[in-house]
């Protein structure tokens, strides 16, 4: 099953407790494109860079199944740039630059050869942006997700809840949530959020794992204890590409096989954290991702007599 990936291909700087990258590839549609070809191919991308971005960089999305026919190339401006550093902690950060450059104006074209996908991820950007993409296809797919920020909430609102309003599973992190909903709560947020349209919600917690909400039903999922984790820009996105990529590869988009596809999603994430942007995703094999897989499974594998 085909999928689209809608999303940033940018530079990003990165300065962490435990390091500094310097001028790397970065971008949400670059992670989400390298952890989904991890379970499914073709993926079919969807972005803009300028004329600094590298080829060889392109070609490397290519060889591992990765479609670029709708990768726009501006000759004549740079790709979005984004600096920060991370406190201690790893969970906050300080934006130091961001350069929109050619994603300033992106306007995504869908070309025919894309049309007829069966799941459509649709990247952290403008609302109007993820708007756009939806209108062009002329078949739904059979699912459309959808991932925003805090930002868009404060900037876009209107155009961000018409965005929700159309799409199948929503991503957020847990302050995202109560900022959309006004609930502390995240049970209650999730009420609120699953009524503006979506059918499932995905709250993502960090190191602290992430909730799956459809209905009245709600799933837990942990995330992995590691030992170093030296950079978790890109974390998010890489759960975002292996949620959709092993929803894919299966072809099963219930509640149960959810409760899957997130604990896929927290694996390729926490290979991501373990070097500095895309490094390890590019790294790892089949291997590598059913042995961290089982280590999920261990970790809540119990059993008890009352």
């Amino acid at each position: 099953m085909s999928v689209i990936i809608v999303g940033s291909m940018a530079f990003d700087d990165i300065e962490t407790p435990f390091g500094k990258s310097n001028k790397i590839i970065g971008g949400a549609g670059t992670y989400i494109a390298y952890a989904a070809t991890h379970f499914v191919q073709p993926v079919k991308q969807v972005s803009v860079v300028g004329y600094d971005f590298p080829e060889e960089e392109l070609e490397e999305l290519r060889k591992r199944g990765v479609h670029t026919e709708a990768v726009e190339v501006v000759k004549d401006r740079k790709s979005f740039y984004w600096a920060g550093k991370y406190h201690l902690d790893m969970n906050t950060r300080d934006t130091l630059v961001t350069e929109l450059n050619v994603l300033g104006d992106f306007k995504p074209v869908i070309p025919e050869s894309y049309q007829g996908a069966d799941f459509l991820m649709l990247g952290n950007l403008a609302p109007a942006v993820q708007l756009s993409v939806i209108s062009q296809l002329k078949t739904r797919p059979r699912l459309i997700i959808l991932d925003t920020m805090n930002f868009w909430m404060d900037v876009a609102l209107p155009e961000l809840e018409e965005a929700i309003s159309k799409i199948d599973v929503l991503l957020v992190n847990d302050s995202e949530a109560r900022q959309l909903t006004a609930e502390y709560s995240l049970v209650k947020a999730a009420k609120k959020i699953l009524a503006m349209g979506p059918k499932y919600l995905i709250i993502k917690k960090g190191e602290h794992g992430a909730l799956l909400f459809h209905q009245n039903k709600v799933f837990v999922a942990p995330a992995l204890p590691l030992e170093d984790v030296f950079d978790p820009t890109g974390a998010g996105d890489s759960f975002a590409g292996g949620f959709v990529g092993y929803l894919a590869k299966t072809g099963d988009i219930s509640f149960e096989n959810m409760k899957a596809a997130i604990i896929a999603g927290s694996a390729l994430a926490s290979f991501c954290v373990e070097k500095f942007g895309t490094t390890r995703l590019k790294e790892i094999a089949k291997e590598d991702i059913h042995d961290r897989l089982q280590q999920f499974k261990e970790l809540t594998h119990y059993q008890t007599e009352l």
